[in-house]
């Protein structure tokens, strides 16, 4: 099934609406990522240009479904780039221990701008991906970026720690504390790269239940839905006009106690 993809400038300009909407009503964590690229002009200026080349990838395809596949690699991009200060957070990491994983990753450069520099892609990273994230959901409909890319984020982020715990281990006690963590390392790399492949093989299509996952979702302020099969249409199920779920009808037996006789 051939559909039409979206143009460059629809896909920024959806992406602008939702970066504003972020900062005014979003979840805690994105109105402040988001009201941070919009109340620095320098800083959008610069957001804006690395997210237009981030959607370049997917708006050189014309039909929808490469789109959905550079999407999801994009998405990939950004989960990785947001990696290094998640991990400074989880880990409340400080003092030397910062120096020193700062030096893993961008060896004998100043430390000072190298935490500034790393910082303002983490916030421009995270911003992208909040927008990527609306493109899946609200313009291609795309079920791979619900609890698909949700666990790759997790694993990725698992890796990351090992990597990054391994790394920043000094003393004897500490390698040898983290030996069977660091044997795991080739397991949870190749457990990645399976994941990654399997979201990119995932149909490259609209996805027909995701309209009922959205409105089934729980929100605090709704009963508990019963959940439909998607093997089975809505007649089998027996949902009638009025929204009521009925079981199966069964067959009557005739009122003389007979049992129903085989069509001749």
């Amino acid at each position: 099934m051939l559909i039409q993809g979206y143009k460059h400038s629809r896909l920024m300009e959806e992406s602008e609406a939702c970066l504003a909407a972020a900062a005014r009503a979003g979840p805690p964590d994105d109105m402040i990522f988001a009201s941070r690229i919009l109340n620095h002009p320098t800083s959008y200026r610069t957001w804006e240009s690395e997210h237009d080349r981030l959607l370049r990838n997917v708006s050189v395809h014309h039909r929808l479904a490469p789109q959905m596949g550079a999407l999801r690699s994009a998405a990939f991009s950004v989960i990785h780039r947001t990696a290094l200060f998640d991990y400074i957070r989880d880990r409340a990491v400080t003092g030397q221990k910062r120096r020193r994983l700062f030096a893993l990753f961008y060896g004998t450069r100043d430390y000072s701008n190298s935490v500034i520099a790393e910082h303002a892609s983490f916030i421009r990273s995270h911003s992208s991906h909040i927008c990527l994230d609306h493109l899946a959901a609200q313009l291609m409909r795309d079920a791979a970026f619900d609890e698909p890319m949700q666990l790759y984020a997790e694993w990725y982020s698992d890796y990351f720690r090992v990597f990054c715990d391994v790394g920043l281990a000094e003393t004897e006690e500490e390698k040898l504390e983290l030996a069977p963590v660091e044997a795991l390392k080739p397991l949870l790399k190749y457990r990645l790269a399976q994941a990654r492949d399997s979201i990119l093989a995932l149909p490259q299509v609209p996805s027909t239940v995701w309209r009922e996952v959205e409105i089934r979702r729980a929100t605090g302020e709704t009963q508990k839905l019963r959940r439909l099969s998607v093997e089975q249409s809505l007649d089998s199920r027996g949902l009638e006009d009025t929204g009521k779920w009925r079981a199966p009808g069964r067959r009557r037996r005739p009122r003389d106690g007979s049992r129903d006789r085989p069509r001749e």
